[in-house]
């Protein structure tokens, strides 16, 4: 009798080889149907609710993919997947879910008849490849030096981005505030220098592009009402002190033996604090915001001198504000010139909604921009805001990135065309191999019409033979339930899109593949605590 070797602590689970590849593919199939209809221009949303009962109403890819809670390993590669496109790119999340998906999809009876993974690894990256080279070469170029065109260009990624949204009967409002609002960035495009407020109430066409900085008015204390609510060619002081009487700590003590003394100590306070607001108001700031809270006297005082101030400004507002009027933060008032305040052309505070905001318009270097969002349902709006970000972040790439390619499944056709016919040249398994995934590109093509309740088989014969054609634009046509060249219907992406989704849908897919173990560990400390048994315990009754 041999003795047991045991190598892993007891209650481990470990599961492996084809069977547990499989099992892999499977539970990615099952994210995938999660997804699936969300994509394209007649996409469906999810309501996800989550273990505190928030309720999220979504179609963007990475936010679902966020918000499921999802347990199995492999599965949450694609997880990982959708949030490296939302933050390269920034749209496309559902697609590359999709191609990981149906590229393991198509896959799998391959592993099942026993082809090593390796060899399948092999030629997905192969297929990978060429399908980059392919996008590369097919690539529209855009002239950056014609103005009107780059803008028009830019105008028709942000309204493709947007087709699929919520918000797509608006889509030419919101694609001209899109680019509007990203060309007024710096070189870098920092995206946290776009601010989006949020104010239900009114329509989606009452939404407007500040130029500037806009936030919400802050808790504000009496005396505030008699401030003036606009100026023009105004000073701003941004600081980082509190300007109210503190109260005492629990452990600071003044030792006083008379009550001239302690007047003397009250006194002592209350002069730090007009020194300070004296200090403010010779600096000739006529508006005064600070990131920690300006009390009831500071209001007044500043109210009386027509100054106004606002305590609790959150800091990116505070920042951004800086960004666009100049100026610094200061720490203290000993030394407030007019090397370290922000001035702005306009000042106002105006009523929006129900809200007040403060507006700061004409900048000097206006380097940041503020869209102010209306619309009916909170849900309704914070959906529009997903919406506009994956439009953002497009505009920004297409700056960055100046080539396009035609959406709608044109170029996932073209891409499919071309690897079917590369397969052929091939002697080998790997034939067989790059057909599959030829034919698991065509899944962006018949999702989308799927999701539009067109014959997706139908579409998918024309487009084929347009392609073979080589009329190598042609994509669906939602409105029509035809197909159409896509190029000329300005339905374009930039190619770094396409790229990106690609590459991330291939390496999940080669990552899946070439796992053929798994091995968990039991949960230290004997996971659950156990519950005592039901019956009579120590001095229970029955």
């Amino acid at each position: 009798m041999q003795p047991q070797i045991i190598l892993l602590k007891e209650g481990t689970d470990t599961s492996q080889g084809k069977p547990q590849l499989v099992s892999n593919i499977n539970a990615c199939q099952s994210i995938v149907d999660a997804v699936r209809t969300t994509l394209g221009p007649r996409g469906m949303d999810k309501l996800i609710v989550d273990s505190k009962g928030k309720a999220t109403i979504s179609n963007d890819g990475a936010t679902i993919m966020k918000l499921l809670d999802i347990v199995h390993p492999a599965a949450k590669t694609l997880v990982d997947i959708a949030k490296s496109q939302d933050a390269e790119v920034g749209d496309g999340t559902t697609s590359v879910v999709l191609l990981a998906g149906e590229f393991l999809k198509q896959l799998k009876p391959f592993v099942e008849e026993g082809v090593h993974p390796r060899i399948i690894i092999k030629a997905v990256r192969k297929a990978l490849n060429l399908c980059v080279a392919q996008i590369n070469e097919l690539a529209f170029k855009i002239e950056k030096h014609d103005n009107e065109k780059h803008r028009a260009l830019l105008e028709k990624c942000a309204a493709t981005a947007l087709n699929s949204k919520l918000i797509h009967q608006q889509k030419e409002f919101f694609s001209k505030m899109v680019v509007d609002s990203v060309t007024t960035l710096d070189a870098l495009l920092p995206l946290n220098m776009i601010g989006i407020k949020k104010v239900t109430g009114g329509a989606l066409e009452d939404s407007m592009l500040v130029e500037g900085v806009a936030f919400k008015k802050t808790f504000a204390y009496a005396g505030f009402e008699m401030q003036p609510k606009s100026y023009d060619n105004v000073k701003i002081a941004l600081l980082n002190i509190e300007l109210e009487l503190k109260a005492e700590r629990d452990n600071a003590e003044v030792r006083v033996d008379n009550v001239a003394e302690y007047q003397k100590v009250v006194d002592a306070e209350w002069q730090i604090l007009y020194d300070k607001m004296a200090k403010i108001h010779q600096s000739g700031a006529q508006v005064v915001l600070s990131k920690l809270p300006i009390g009831d006297v500071a209001t007044q005082y500043f109210a009386d001198r027509d100054m106004f101030c606002a305590g609790r400004v959150p800091e990116e507002d505070l920042k951004r504000t800086q960004k666009a009027c100049g100026g610094a933060v200061m720490t203290t008032v000993q030394d407030i010139t007019d090397k370290v305040l922000g001035n702005c052309a306009h000042f106002e505070e105006r009523q929006i909604g129900s809200e007040r905001f403060n507006l700061f318009q004409g900048c000097p270097n206006a380097k940041t921009c503020t869209i102010i969002l209306r619309g009916g349902a909170e849900q309704f709006l914070e959906e529009t805001e997903r919406s506009l970000h994956d439009a953002i972040m497009i505009v920004r790439r297409t700056i960055r990135n100046d080539s396009v390619v035609a959406g709608g499944g044109a170029i996932e056709m073209e891409l499919s065309k071309m690897l079917r016919n590369h397969s052929r040249t091939i002697a080998g398994k790997e034939q067989l191999l790059i057909g599959a995934m030829a034919k698991a590109l065509e899944i962006i093509p018949r999702q989308l019409c799927d999701n539009a309740g067109f014959d997706a088989t139908n579409i998918l014969n024309k487009l084929r033979q347009k392609h073979a054609q080589g009329c190598q634009w042609y994509g669906v046509d939602i409105m029509k339930e035809h197909i159409a060249d896509n190029f000329e219907a300005f339905v374009w992406e930039p190619s770094v899109i396409k790229i990106n989704a690609l590459t991330a849908a291939c390496e999940a897919t080669c990552m899946i593949l070439s796992v053929d173990e798994t091995i968990k560990s039991p949960k230290s400390g004997g996971g659950e605590p156990q519950q005592p048994p039901m019956g009579r315990g120590m001095g229970r009754p029955f």
